[in-house]
């Protein structure tokens, strides 16, 4: 289930990809390499965190096949789902290019944002996920500040979108529609907040590693084009 869920998710911006007014191929360059960087600092802590039973996975939903600890679908997640989101999030920017939020708005959700974090880091570093998403969370919007990039500006309002299929995918993965969940988590590690099945700090675990992706875009873009 986990596989044939991953295949869903990819094959149609996959496809899309090639459409004559996107011509999404074309940003592979920058793509790819984004995404398995960001995916080897995200797979180191997923083994970590598997290993030490902060979170797990069911093994009646894989295909058997592991690597580094994990279920192979689970390191095929950090290159489908973020390809996928990134994808999206280009394809609202073509057809809507104005859409994003002004300067001082965008700058002061980033500041709120950032000392939320911190906050929820410091009250939360018994729980193992908890802390570590909010550290993590906090590193990336800290970066988009200081690189005074504009990307946050149309993100905030891109992720609202991403947010429809990432409910529909991560639900069955926390165990909406069907028996048992795919992914399962110790509640001791994390707040214990779920909408739906799905924990809350997975939202910011998406946010954040999403963005990760588009502003090393943005850098990659900008260092090849000196």
């Amino acid at each position: 289930m986990y596989f044939i869920l991953l295949m869903a998710s990819g094959a149609v911006p996959l496809l899309l990809s090639f459409d004559k007014r996107l011509q999404f191929y074309k940003q592979w360059k920058y793509v790819f390499p984004s995404i398995l960087l960001v995916a080897l600092v995200y797979i180191i802590f997923d083994v970590n965190f598997t290993n030490r039973g902060i979170w797990g996975f069911n093994p009646d939903y894989l295909s058997g096949i592991y690597l580094f600890s994990l279920p192979l679908e689970e390191i095929l997640f950090f290159v489908v789902i973020p390809y996928a989101s990134i994808f999206l999030h280009e394809s609202i920017r073509e057809y809507f290019p104005k859409l994003e939020l002004q300067k001082s708005l965008n700058k002061g959700l980033l500041i709120v944002f950032i000392l939320m974090n911190v906050l929820i880091a410091i009250f939360n570093a018994d729980k193992s996920y908890t802390f570590y998403i909010a550290i993590k969370l906090a590193a990336v919007l800290i970066f988009a500040l200081l690189l005074k990039s504009r990307i946050t500006r149309s993100f905030f309002i891109t992720f609202g979108v991403i947010l429809i299929p990432f409910l529909i995918v991560n639900g069955i993965l926390t165990g909406s529609y069907i028996d048992e969940e795919v992914v399962w988590y110790n509640n001791n590690e994390n707040l214990g907040i779920r909408l739906f099945t799905i924990p809350i700090e997975d939202f910011a675990y998406a946010f954040s590693m999403i963005l990760y992706n588009l502003l090393l875009i943005e850098q990659i873009k900008k260092f090849v084009s000196k």
